[in-house]
């Protein structure tokens, strides 16, 4: 694998994903929305941007031609069906055989078998009213989205994070297959971890047709869950 597309790569975990992929010597493909050009100065020479909305797709057809896989950042923005749109995007115009690795939050559930707790729940409700007010935030189109790809037969993985903070890398983030496991009770994980694990998917067939949720390796759960293993 060579060449890979990040779709979202102005935003903080995007920029984390465009440095862990020049730092392994891939070549790659940026595409963010014209006014966040600045964020991506940094890497001027270094990558190939191609701006416009994620959910543009003749912008998504253009970017992932000849790439060999796609990170694609799946946010809940508006109210025109932009997670979803992008999600399409991506899924009709990658290139046969790419791997297409996904990010969003541990609110999507994949067989119904998660068990949130009761803050997590909250803040959803949360987010979908301020979202049905304001038509700022469209979760529920972020879960169309990822219903789309998992009904997909491409070699997706679609990594869901816990909630996030700054700070050095602690390393590759550990996953289970539910919210609600032991291990990801400590619900923290950094960005840039986050970012390394979407990046390592690329190259682990494990996850192929997988939706990990993560949290951090030195974490407290994590690490219980490894004295105990």
């Amino acid at each position: 694998m060579k060449r890979v597309c990040i779709v979202g790569a102005s935003g903080k975990l995007g920029q984390y994903m465009v440095q862990h992929m020049l730092d392994r010597g891939y070549e790659v493909v940026g595409v963010c929305r014209e006014r966040s050009l600045g964020k991506l100065e940094r890497f001027r020479g270094r990558i190939t941007i191609v701006p416009g909305a994620t959910n543009d797709r003749e912008v998504i057809k253009k970017a992932v031609a000849g790439c060999d896989g796609v990170l694609t950042v799946l946010v809940p923005w508006g109210a025109h069906h932009y997670s979803s749109g992008t999600a399409q995007a991506v899924l009709d115009y990658a290139e046969p055989g790419a791997r297409l690795i996904y990010s969003c939050g541990w609110h999507i559930t994949r067989d119904g078998k998660d068990v949130y707790p009761k803050s997590l729940a909250r803040e959803e409700k949360i987010a979908r009213w301020i979202g049905h007010l304001t038509r700022i935030v469209d979760i529920d189109d972020q879960v169309e989205a990822c219903r789309r790809v998992f009904a997909s037969d491409t070699l997706w993985t679609v990594v869901r994070g816990s909630d996030l903070e700054e700070g050095e890398s602690q390393g590759l983030p550990v996953w289970s297959r539910h919210v609600g496991d032991p291990i990801l009770e400590s619900n923290i994980t950094r960005r840039v971890d986050y970012a390394l694990f979407m990046v390592a998917a690329l190259e682990n067939d494990e996850l192929i047709h997988e939706a990990p949720a993560i949290v951090g390796c030195q974490t407290p759960s994590a690490l219980a869950f490894k004295a105990r293993s």
